[in-house]
């Protein structure tokens, strides 16, 4: 039980090599009972950082995403988890929100909705197709979330009925363009990791096809081309995404 007499309420956080932003997410995370924060392979000074927030930091190395996250979830030992990345800010109307809802539900999982920001621009339209997303799984009782192995993108397994929050968190995806192809590097070199792995990378023609549907997927039936040109940048990474994945798969061996 939390302080307040309710349920309690464990903050956590997975990072790499964060310093630049670390702090101002944890600062909004003060209204949790506990924040746990764990650092994956860092060699910056996240590590200081978090240590002026909390005593709960878990440090390792985990090449899969699933993995680290689920090492998280094992340390927190709160009655309900609210899952934040570095690039994320709570909002204090969630945090609000998220208080009086865990002090009335039955336990599972609640979705958040994202206000997505390149830059300073705030990006509504056009997001998905493992090219960001609207809404997410991020509180959940204990026991009701675990993480796949995959490096990229990993599956879940929840339990419990499938609930919404009003408030959205805001997520600063990217900075600016140059950004978006980074990420889209790194996701892809993982993503053909995985592929590998599968030992199943897939066709050239599938993927040729999925960059067309993919694309009106995300610009048009996900309204991106409200967006100007970021809504036709994200359409067309997200259609690129599985493409570039299964070339690396095929071409690369690492």
């Amino acid at each position: 039980m939390s302080g307040r007499g309710g349920p309690s309420l464990s903050a956590l956080v997975v990072a790499h090599d964060e310093e630049a932003q670390l702090a101002q997410c944890l600062d909004r995370l003060k209204f949790a009972d506990e924040i746990v924060v764990v650092l994956d392979r860092c060699s910056d000074g996240s590590k200081a950082i978090a240590q002026t927030y909390t005593d709960k930091v878990v440090e390792g190395a985990w090449p899969i995403e699933g993995e680290r996250r689920n090492a998280g979830i094992d340390a927190c030992t709160s009655d309900w988890i609210v899952e934040v990345d570095a690039d994320e800010r709570m909002p204090e109307a969630l945090a609000e929100e998220i208080r009086a809802t865990i002090g009335g539900a039955a336990p599972g999982y609640f979705l958040i909705p994202f206000d997505n920001y390149i830059g300073g621009r705030l990006v509504r339209h056009g997001w998905g197709a493992s090219w960001g997303v609207s809404a997410a799984p991020r509180l959940f009782s204990k026991g009701a979330k675990r993480w796949g192995g995959q490096r990229i993108h990993p599956s879940l397994d929840l339990k419990g009925g499938k609930r919404w929050l009003k408030t959205p968190m805001d997520h600063y995806v990217d900075r600016d363009i140059s950004g978006m192809i980074a990420r889209l590097d790194r996701y892809t070199t993982a993503r053909a990791a995985d592929l590998r792995d599968s030992g199943d990378i897939g066709s050239l023609a599938n993927n040729i096809r999925r960059v067309f549907s993919r694309f009106f997927k995300c610009y048009v039936r996900r309204r991106g081309y409200r967006e100007g040109g970021y809504g036709f940048l994200i359409a067309l990474f997200a259609g690129l995404y599985p493409l570039i994945s299964y070339l690396k798969a095929r071409l690369e061996d690492q």
